[in-house]
Formats: structure tokens, sequence, C-alpha cells
């Protein structure tokens, strides 16, 4: 029987709560879906050959249902709403650290400086091997992050397997709160360009970035690159707030429209600017979305300053957060957000499916051009397109094989162990000598890859024979095999540079952790190298930004 009332009690629980909130002529559609669920649900649970767990067929459900919307209209469970604050505020109790999985086995890969684990000592690339007890070494990088995390003040234990340590390495920390920065690292990257890393728009990313500017100028910055690529976005009230520090008081900077006419809201900068003159440059690629897009977007709508990079991810949608019963949560899409010059750059259209559940991207020919300030031409539809477009950095095959098994990661390690500290991280370079020390130690190691040629190769032999062309073309097609087969010890030259570059970069973070790795590639960044170029060349920037027509 009391399986039988579930049923009966869920149809009436969750209609009670829609049919509050629902059009009248709705009602009758609504009613018999949820009926039939209901009933399914009761059937299934009665009579299913085995035992199913209510909680986990209920959330399947939610979820399926939720994904048939879009990615960012979630259902967050109680127990996953510490983790979904963080990911909001970047504020948690725990140990400060990102941990990750290192060919199998789980590591530690970028302590936060200042924070307990870095306190306490704990490097990149020791091996997690319990927690409080429990061996970690086969759980999943969320199960040790949930035993990680904890009420600031307690203690947690860690034993840890280190590099050129024979036996196990202990450690107590006492958790703490954990404060994520927005801004990892900011710098003079020339005699007149300050350069700003922002990668989140969490609680403080706008007081973080007014330091740095503020900072930056007082050591002679007369321009300022604001680097949003990979920056996945957050805040909607930083972004605007961010924006605010380069665009005057009053100014609109993004407005949101949804189905709920009471919600749609236009946002204005609140405060006085804290400069709107300065050259700007705002770094930009695939991975920067949302919060990111927002920033971009109204800086290049009202001309203050130019975009370099590559087009980003185009994510024209806002989430809000709705408190649910029994502590959960829903985060549901309820509008999209428009630029001060009227656009729209989201670029999958969720609300006209294909028949398969897959999504398009936006046409071109349905693209909307829309105008800037100073009448540049700007489109809707895919994420927001640079002023100066810049190619994305080729990735030689051996680097990818290196990388994806660890071992410029491993050999970082092991230099770290083995040497002193360099004395200025912004020119360490690997010296010929050592990179041969990297190919000696490189050559106990296993690893294989296959080039661009040699996998259009195997394509081609595939295609020959599928046509009954191979017998006729075997001979050429060997020829070409022998010449094109690819040689470790060449490929390791040909590409030295490259290679050199991610490892000096590895190695600089075992020192100086990520502001280190982000100041050892800056010499070796060509976005970056582009923006300095457009911002030294004043009449350029002035040309790009249209701004002798005022």
């Amino acid at each position: 029987m009391r399986k039988k009332a579930l049923g009966a009690i869920l149809f009436i629980a969750v209609g009670s709560v829609i049919f509050s909130f629902i059009p009248a002529g709705n009602y009758f559609e609504i009613a018999k879906n949820l009926d039939i669920f209901a009933t399914l649900f009761k059937e299934v649970n009665t009579y299913y050959v085995d035992e199913v767990d209510p909680e986990e067929l209920i959330n399947t459900g939610i979820n399926a249902m939720l994904s048939s919307l879009d990615p960012y209209t979630n259902f967050i469970p109680e127990e996953d709403a510490a983790e979904y604050r963080t990911m909001t505020t970047g504020e948690y109790a725990g140990i400060g650290s990102l941990i990750g999985k290192v060919n199998g086995k789980n590591v530690i890969t970028m302590p936060n400086k200042g924070f307990p684990a870095d306190k306490a000592g704990l490097k990149i690339g020791d091996e997690l091997i319990e927690v409080d007890g429990i061996n970690v070494e086969k759980k999943s990088i969320s199960d040790i992050s949930k035993l990680l995390k904890g009420r600031a003040n307690t203690d947690v234990t860690i034993k840890v397997r280190r590099y050129g340590i024979e036996d196990p390495v202990d450690f107590t920390i006492t958790r703490g709160l954990i404060i994520i920065d927005n801004v990892p690292y900011y710098g003079m990257v020339d005699d007149n360009s300050g350069y700003i890393r922002l990668s989140d728009f969490t609680t403080n990313a706008t007081k973080e970035v007014k330091t740095a500017l503020q900072d930056l100028k007082s050591q002679g910055a007369e321009n300022v690159i604001l680097d949003l690529r990979g920056n996945p976005g957050g805040l909607l009230y930083e972004a605007v707030n961010v924006c605010n520090i380069f665009l005057s008081k009053g100014l609109e900077v993004v407005s949101t429209k949804g189905k709920v006419a009471d919600w749609n809201k236009t946002y204005r900068t609140l405060n006085n600017a804290f400069d709107v003159s300065i050259p700007l440059a705002v770094l930009t690629n695939t991975a920067s979305a949302s919060a990111s897009e927002i920033v971009a977007g109204v800086i290049q709508d009202y001309d203050r300053g130019i975009i370099v990079g590559r087009k980003t991810f185009g994510k024209g949608l806002v989430q809000t957060t709705r408190p649910l019963t029994y502590n959960s949560q829903l985060k549901v899409t309820t509008a999209k957000y428009y630029t001060p010059s009227g656009r729209c750059i989201q670029k999958l259209d969720y609300s006209h499916r294909q028949a398969d559940g897959s999504v398009d991207t936006i046409p071109d020919s349905l693209k909307v051009a829309f105008q800037t300030s100073h009448g540049r031409t700007v489109y809707d539809g895919g994420g927001v397109l640079p002023d100066i477009e810049t190619e994305s950095e080729f990735l030689a095959p051996i680097t990818i094989s290196l990388l994806q098994k660890a071992l410029l990661f491993d050999y970082a390690t092991a230099y770290y162990y083995e040497n002193t500290a360099p004395d200025d991280v912004r020119n360490f370079i690997l010296s010929d000598a050592e990179y041969d020390d990297f190919l000696l130690w490189l050559g106990k190691k296993e690893y294989d890859y296959k080039t661009n040629v040699e996998e259009s190769i195997e394509k081609l032999i595939d295609n020959a024979k599928k046509e009954n062309y191979y017998s006729e073309i075997e001979v050429q097609i060997a020829n070409l095999e022998s010449k094109v087969k690819h040689n470790k010890e060449s490929d390791l030259i040909t590409f030295k540079e490259q290679i050199k570059s991610i490892l000096e970069e590895n190695i600089a973070s075992r020192y100086f952790l990520i502001s280190g790795e982000i100041e050892a590639s800056l010499d070796n960044d060509t976005d970056l190298q582009a923006a300095i170029k457009v911002l030294d060349d004043s009449n350029r920037y002035r040309k790009i930004l249209n701004i002798e027509s005022e």
C-alpha cells in the first residue's frame, strides 16, 4: 500500500505547486501528463523485477527532462548545493588546492598561494593516497574533493607519495575559508602596457581588477590588456561593474528579456568610472563565455577598446536560481541578454532542435547587423567576433602526445626537486644542455603518436580499398609512407621551441604556482603580442575604433 500511495502523493504534491503558476489554458495538458507520470512511476516502483531507488529514478527523470531544454537549466539537490555555491561565489572551506587525474593517479595540480595546502607544504605532483585514513587512489576527483572540504578550522589528514621520497608523507592541515582569486596574475608586459588576467566573475572580481589597474598605473602603465581567455563567466553584476571601471556612470551595459516581463531588466553603470580614456585591449577565445562575453561585447559596442583573439563561446542566456522544497534548487534559463547595441550573442538555437535532438548554430543568413557607438558593424547570433582575429596555436602531434602522457608535467616535477628556483621567472629559459637532459629522461619513457599526414594516409588507404583502387596505388602509397613516417628524435628537435616553452611554464609553476606559470607564458603568447602591438600604434588603434569620425 505504501508503494501504491507514493505515486498518488507525488501527483498531488507536484500538481498543487504547478497549478498555482500556470495559465488556465494549460491545466488539462499538465494535469494529464502529471497523472501519466505519477501512475507510471507507481507501476515501475511496484512491479519492476528488481528494487529501484525512488530518489535516483526521479532524479534521472528530472535531469532528462531539463536536458531537453538547454545545458544550463539544472536541478541542484541538497547535497550539491555547497558545490554550486562555491562555483558562483568562489568561496568554500577546505585546503585550497586543485587536484586532478594524471596518468590515472590523483595528484595535487595547483595549490593556491597562501592557503592551507600551500602553507602546509603540499606540492604540485604529490600523489594523494589517503584522506583521513580513507584510501583514495581509486576514487574520483569529485569524491576526493568532498573529503577534503569541510567546516573551517577543522583538521584533515592527508597521506601523499612524493617524488624522490620512498615512504609516503603525512600532512595534517587545518581547513580554512577559501576565497578563490579572480585575478591570479597582473603585471607590466612592456614599458607601457599593463596586463590583467581575469579568470572568473565571482565575488570581488571588480575589486580585484580595479586594484590591479590602479597598481599598474602607478608602475607607469599607459595601456592595459584585460585577458578573458578561458573565463567561463559567473555573476552578472560583477560583469556590469567590471565594465563600469572603464565606462562612465549611467551607461547601459546589458539588458535581459524573457517570458516573465516583470523580470526583464536593464543594467547600467552605477558608479563613476575609474579610467575612461586609457587605451584598452581585451583578449578572448572560444572558451570566453557568458559574463566574459558581456564585458567583451560592451567594450566593443561602446568602442572603448579593441577585442583581440578568437570568437567567444556564444552564450547569451541568463540563469536564475529558484528555491525548491527540501533545500534543493533549480537553476533555470529565464532570459536572453542583449548588449547596448541590441545584439544577443547566443550561438545555439535550443528552441528549435532537430528530430534527433541535436541543436544547430544560428546560420549566417539569419544574423542581424548592429552598429557600435562609432558606427562599426557588429553581428548577433554567434559570440563576440574580435576586431583583430588571431589563429589558434598549432600544437605538434608530438607535443600533444607529451601532454596527454603527462610527461612534461612529470619532468617539471623532477626538475623542481633537482634544481634551485630561477632568479627571474619572466626570463626563465631552459638551456640547450637542460633540454638535452630532458631528452635523456624522455628516452626511458613510452609514448607514441601519429602525425596529421600519417592519419591522412591511413584514410587514403581505407578509401582506396573501399573503392578498389588500392592495388593500383599500393607501391606509391608505400613510398609515401616511408618518406613521412615520423621520427621521435627528429620531431623533438623540429618542435624544440614549442616543447621548451610549455616545459618552462610547467617548471615555473612548481616554484611560483599559478602566477609563475602565467608569467612564464607571456613572451610566447601570440594573442598578447598582437595586443601590445596595436596598443603601441595609436594611429592603428584609433583607426580600428573609428575614433577619427568623432
